[in-house]
């Protein structure tokens, strides 16, 4: 399977051609020192140790200070998983340290609060942590408004977003709406209003809302996008436009008529394309490709229809599909485009963009062309001499994720590489354990119980 894109929170800008043509102008240390022993931060795949302090180092006491180095290797270390005899007490302890404030450092509170995440994440706590929510909830959420320090917010962002996953609740969203809000229009660092983004996004699909309430989301998304990061104070900025695409992109799984949102929406996306950021181009790209995907519909039962008619189609799995809506009236300037990012050699673009680019904008322009056939396939094609073969039979390659000896999760549609690409940024290496143990997650991913594709 390929490599799925990661967030994009480096810095540069975005430039679309719209753009261009503006002139705009406190933890203890026995429970965190045990999270970050020697033995553990020596594991095979962790950061460079340079990143880190001295395997004597206790980092995480209430007498050292945090370094945001320490802070992002809790909150993104992919490999780690928390020990098995330790998680439960420790997260106890983490649990007291954030329901009590008083006494607490800005340190001392982003690292159990990034312990606390980092347990979430990799474990299934809904049983521990949902009696501390009426704690836990108002101290995020404060941490969250406050920004003492960016350390500490970024924290707090991680851990909302984990425990709205793993609580499924549907109360959640109306607590922190506004607070997100404000983070993302109102924060003086950047990465937050990304962050905040990111679990802005997972408490309307998690948290509880009403249809009505994602389409207003979208909307809020949608003009992130259309004003390069303007409308949230973060102009040109391309994590923020990049956060907004890959949330507007979870959220349209969800709504079963996207015709309207496809309207207000295509034009923005398309401009993407054209933006000097790989991860802007990227995101807008699979936006684009779930919209064409989801402009074909199932052919209900008794619906009459012509076998040769040209606007239907069979998915990989034989499923009868027509079209219902033009999602472009340019097709054939957009194919253009994407074959263009399909196969561009433009050497001011970093050699491993520049393959990024190549196999995401195959697939995207392979959808736009097709859109029922799902984010892998191509029609086989003689390389001598570029005509189609057999038929111009298709050629599928299922991306897979194997959960479990008997369980894997097809991505043979967008919407489910959409809602995997989701969960694992927020989920890490805990996605796998949470599809197994957590409704909210394999409720929103259908899996099939067999290992042959595994063999």
């Amino acid at each position: 399977m390929r490599d799925l894109r990661r967030q994009a929170l480096e810095s540069g800008k975005t430039v679309s051609r719209k753009a261009r043509s503006r002139n705009v102008s406190a933890p203890s240390s026995k429970a965190n020192s045990r999270l970050n022993s020697p033995a553990r931060s020596s594991r095979p795949g962790s950061h460079n140790p340079s990143r880190h302090g001295s395997d004597d180092e206790d980092y995480l006491s209430d007498e050292t200070a945090a370094s945001a180095n320490s802070i992002d290797d809790i909150l993104n270390n992919e490999e780690a998983v928390y020990p098995e005899d330790a998680w439960l007490a420790d997260l106890n302890t983490f649990m007291e340290q954030i329901a009590d404030r008083k006494g607490s450092s800005t340190e001392g509170r982003a690292l159990s609060l990034a312990n606390y995440a980092h347990i979430v994440m990799t474990r299934y706590t809904k049983e521990t942590i949902e009696t501390r929510m009426s704690e836990l909830l108002p101290s995020m959420i404060k941490s969250i408004k406050q920004e003492t320090s960016e350390d500490e917010t970024a924290a707090a962002l991680k851990a909302l977003g984990v425990t709205i996953i793993t609580l499924d609740s549907d109360e959640i969203y109306d607590d922190v709406v506004n607070v997100l809000k404000h983070t993302i229009a109102y924060s003086e660092y950047t990465p937050l209003k990304a962050s905040a983004i990111h679990a802005l996004g997972t408490a309307a699909f998690f948290g509880g809302t009403s249809e009505e309430e994602l389409e207003d989301l979208l909307a809020y998304f949608l003009e992130i996008v259309e004003s390069d990061g303007l409308s949230a104070n973060a102009h040109d900025e391309p994590s923020v436009v990049t956060a907004a695409l890959e949330e507007w992109g979870m959220l349209a799984t969800a709504i079963d008529d996207l015709q309207e949102a496809t309207e207000a929406a295509i034009e923005a996306f398309v401009d993407q394309l054209d933006s000097s950021d790989t991860s802007v181009q990227i995101a807008a790209g699979e936006n684009i490709a779930l919209m064409y995907e989801k402009s074909y519909t199932p052919i209900e039962d008794g619906e009459e229809v012509s076998d040769e008619e040209e606007d239907e189609e069979e998915t990989q799995n034989g499923e009868r599909m027509i079209k219902r809506y033009d999602v472009y009236r340019r097709t054939d300037q957009l194919m253009h485009t994407l074959e263009q990012l399909a196969k561009t050699t433009d050497r001011s673009i970093k050699k491993k963009d520049r393959k990024s680019l190549h196999s995401n904008f195959a697939d995207i322009r392979n959808t736009v062309e097709k859109p029922a056939r799902g984010p892998r396939y191509s029609t086989a094609i003689d390389q001598e001499t570029g005509k189609t073969y057999g038929g111009g039979r298709l050629k599928f390659e299922i991306l897979k994720v194997k959960i479990n000896r008997t369980v894997e999760v097809r991505l043979d549609r967008w919407w489910k590489l959409k809602r995997y690409t989701c969960l694992k940024k927020m989920l890490a290496a805990g996605f796998q354990h949470h599809f197994d143990e957590n409704d909210a997650v394999s409720r929103c991913l259908p899996f099939s119980m067999t290992s042959k594709f595994w063999k």
